[in-house]
């Protein structure tokens, strides 16, 4: 089964770049920050997804790599225009940031990243609110015939992480 806390790792990126550019300083080192959390969040969801389709994934932080890895390993990711026309910039921010004093984000492509990546998040169900699917009992009912027994996840998030992870064999109705 997939480790939950790989996807709870990539949210508490977003939320930590969300944040973080919430505190009223106009400061090229916060700017930085920001979207070094962003990269995180995105590699990291990424990652996930394909650890959760068994995939061994490589010590990489280069997004266009993760993406093709996913399309041609069946993650069940659903990726976006905005993730892949723009993997080598959000590359970038996960070195450059922190590594090149010279290097800063401008401040409306990292407007831009907090929400599209937030939109990808959302996308893929991966969020604090239970999804509109499991307010029904009968889904979460389904979705536990997926899990080992006697086990129940723990909160929403994880309830959402599961259906996506999940979301096409219960589709299909192969349980």
């Amino acid at each position: 089964m997939c480790d939950i806390r790989f996807f709870k790792s990539a949210y508490t990126d977003y939320e930590l770049a969300v944040s973080i550019f919430q505190i009223p300083r106009n400061d090229e080192a916060f700017i930085n920050a920001v979207a070094y959390h962003l990269q995180q969040s995105v590699e990291k969801i990424l990652k996930a997804f394909l650890e959760c389709q068994g995939v061994t994934v490589p010590n990489t932080h280069d997004i266009d790599k993760l993406l093709r890895m996913s399309k041609d390993n069946g993650s069940k990711i659903i990726l976006t225009e905005w993730i892949e026309e723009k993997a080598d910039t959000i590359t970038r921010w996960e070195a450059d940031t922190r590594y090149n004093v010279d290097y800063h984000v401008e401040v409306g492509k990292i407007q831009k990243g907090i929400e599209e990546i937030g939109k990808f998040f959302h996308l893929n169900g991966i969020q604090i609110e239970l999804r509109k699917e499991l307010q029904k009992n009968e889904t979460k009912e389904k979705l536990k015939a997926f899990f080992p027994k006697n086990y129940t996840p723990k909160n929403d998030f994880e309830w959402n992480c599961y259906y996506q992870i999940y979301r096409k064999k219960l589709e299909k109705g192969s349980l």
